[in-house]
C-alpha cells in the first residue's frame, strides 16, 4: 500500500494532508472492482468443482464475505491499522466499531490524500478475500460450521497481525519489507494456509482415478469468474497506489503484462503436452496476476515480462510437483497458483524494484541495491512460517472439537445437499439419481483435461 502525499490537485484540507477528489474517486472505484472479485472467485471455483458442490463453495465465499466485513468493522481495521502499535497488532481501542474513522478527514499515517473511511473500506476488501482464497484448497471436504470457525480465527490470528506488520507500518515495514498489493500479506499467507489444510485433510475419494483433477461441472462459469477476477485485479493492484497518477498507471500496466505472460506460458506448456487447455490458460493468468501483485507498483515493464514468464513456469511445475508427484489434494491448486507465485513476486521486488518507479521502495539488486532483497526474503519466510503454524494449530483444534472434514458418505452425496439442502442444477436431480461424471479425454501427466460432460 502506497500513500501519495505530494498530490497537488485542489481539494479539502484535512489533518493528514489534503483530500484529492481524483484520488478519492479512483480508490472508490478500485474498492468496487475488488469487491467484484468475491463473486468472481465464487463463480471461478464453482465452475471448476463437481456440480454437487457448486452451492457450497458459493455459500462459503459469500457467507464468508459478509462475516469478514462485520469483523473488519468491529475490530479488524483497528487491529491492522491503528497507529498505536502494540507490536503484534494495533490497538483494538483506536477504531473499535470504526470510531474515529472520518469521512471528511485524511490519515497522516496511511492515506493522506483520501478520506480515512475510503481507505478503511478499500482495505476491507483485501481482508475479506484473503482467507476465502483457501476455499479452493479444501473445497468439497469441510463442514460449514468448521469453515466459519476456521475463517474467523484465521482472520484474527493471521491476516490482522501480518497485515499490521507489513501494511500497518509494524516491525516488518520498519525493517524495510515492501508489499505493494498483497503478495506477502495475502497470497503468501493464504497459499501457505491452503497447503497445510490440503495436507491435513488428505485426499478426496477417487483422487487417483482422476489424477487429482476432478471433472469440472461448468467451464463457461469458471471462465466468467476468471475474467471478472482479471478485471477486478486492476483495482486490486492499481488501487493500492491509493492515488491516481504514475504509480497506479505502472500497476495497471504490470498487472496486464504479468498476467498475460504467465497465461502464455501455461497455454504453451499444456499445448506441448497435449492440447491447449481452457483450464490451463485460466490458471496461468491468475497465477501471473497473483505473482505480480507485490511488485506491480515497484518494477518497470521489462522486469514485469521477466517476472510473468518466471511465474508461469514456476506455478505450472509446482502444480505438477504437489498434485501429481506428491499427491497432495489441493483441489484448485491454491498453494501453487497463489502461494508460490506470491512468494516469488515478493522476493522479485528485492531484485528488480526501482526508486525511479516508486520512491517508497529501495532499489533492487539489478539496480545496485542490496538491502531490499534480504528484507523481502525475511518477510516472506516469516509470513509463510507463521501462517503455516497457525493454520495447522487451528486445524487440529477444530478437528478435535467439532470435526473439520465431512465423512465419506457425505462427500459422495455432495455438500450442496448435505450442508445446505439445495441443488445448483435441479433438473439433473429430478432425473432420479445423482449426476455422475465421465471423462472424454485421456489424462496427461499434468492432468489438465480438454473436455468433459455430465451424464444423468
Amino acid at each position: 500500500m502506497e500513500s501519495n502525499p505530494t498530490s497537488s490537485d485542489s481539494g479539502t484540507s484535512c489533518l493528514g494532508g489534503k483530500i484529492d477528489t481524483g484520488d478519492t474517486t479512483w480508490v472508490l472505484i478500485a474498492t468496487i472492482l475488488v469487491m467484484g472479485m468475491l463473486p468472481a472467485l465464487a463463480f471461478f471455483e464453482a465452475g471448476l468443482l463437481r456440480s454437487k458442490n457448486t452451492l457450497s463453495i458459493i455459500t462459503q465465499i459469500i457467507g464468508g464475505f459478509v462475516t469478514l466485513t462485520v469483523m473488519w468493522d468491529v475490530v479488524g481495521y483497528s487491529l491492522t491499522f491503528s497507529p498505536v502499535d502494540w507490536g503484534f497488532v494495533g490497538s483494538p481501542k483506536t477504531h473499535f466499531l470504526m470510531l474515529n474513522v472520518p469521512y471528511d478527514d485524511c490519515s497522516v499515517h496511511y492515506a493522506p490524500n483520501i478520506p480515512t473511511a475510503c481507505f478503511a473500506m478499500f482495505m476491507m476488501m483485501f481482508a475479506a478475500i484473503t482467507p476465502l482464497l483457501m476455499t479452493g484448497s479444501f473445497a468439497e471436504r469441510v463442514k460449514w460450521r468448521a469453515f466459519i470457525i476456521l475463517t474467523v480465527l484465521w482472520e484474527l490470528l493471521v491476516f490482522y497481525p501480518v497485515g499490521h506488520w507489513v501494511w500497518g507500518k509494524g516491525w516488518l515495514y520498519k525493517l524495510g519489507a515492501r508489499d505493494f498489493a498483497g503478495g506477502i500479506v495475502i497470497h503468501t499467507t493464504a497459499g501457505t494456509g491452503a497447503f497445510v489444510l490440503a495436507l491435513f485433510l488428505g485426499r478426496r475419494r477417487d483422487f487417483d482415478k482422476y489424477h487429482g483433477e476432478f471433472p469440472p461441472s461448468n467451464l463457461p462459469l469458471a471462465a466468467l469468474g476468471a475474467t471478472l477476477l482479471w478485471m477486478g485485479w486492476f483495482g486490486f493492484n492499481a488501487g493500492s497506489a491509493l492515488a491516481s497518477g504514475s504509480i497506479a498507471t505502472s500497476a495497471v500496466v504490470s498487472t496486464q503484462i504479468g498476467g498475460s505472460c504467465s497465461g502464455l506460458v501455461w497455454i504453451a506448456l499444456s499445448w506441448i503436452r497435449g492440447k491447449p487447455s481452457c483450464i490451463a490458460v485460466m490458471n496461468g493468468v491468475i497465477a501471473g496476476l497473483a505473482g505480480i501483485t507485490p511488485a506491480s507498483g515497484y518494477i518497470n515493464s521489462q522486469s514485469t515480462i521477466v517476472l510473468g514468464l518466471i511465474l508461469g513456469f514456476v506455478s505450472y511445475f509446482c502444480v505438477y510437483l504437489f498434485k501429481h508427484k506428491l499427491r497432495i489434494d489441493d483441489a484448485l491448486d491454491v498453494s501453487s497458483v497463489h502461494g508460490i507465485t506470491g512468494m516469488v513476486g515478493s522476493i522479485f521486488v528485492g531484485f528488480a524494484a526501482e526508486k525511479r518507479v516508486n520512491p517508497n521502495v529501495g532499489d533492487g539488486l539489478v539496480f545496485g541495491g542490496t538491502h531490499q532483497i534480504w528484507v523481502q526474503l525475511v518477510a516472506v519466510v516469516v509470513a509463510a512460517v507463521y501462517a503455516g503454524v497457525v493454520t495447522l494449530v487451528l486445524a487440529f483444534f477444530i478437528n478435535r472439537t467439532i470435526g473439520l472434514k465431512i465423512d465419506h458418505e457425505e462427500e459422495e452425496r455432495g455438500l450442496d445437499i448435505v450442508e445446505h439442502g439445495e441443488y445448483a442444477y435441479h433438473n439433473l436431480w429430478l432425473a432420479g439419481s445423482e449426476p455422475h461424471y465421465e471423462s472424454l479425454a485421456q489424462y496427461e501427466p499434468i492432468g489438465y483435461k480438454t473436455s468433459h460432460h455430465i451424464q444423468r
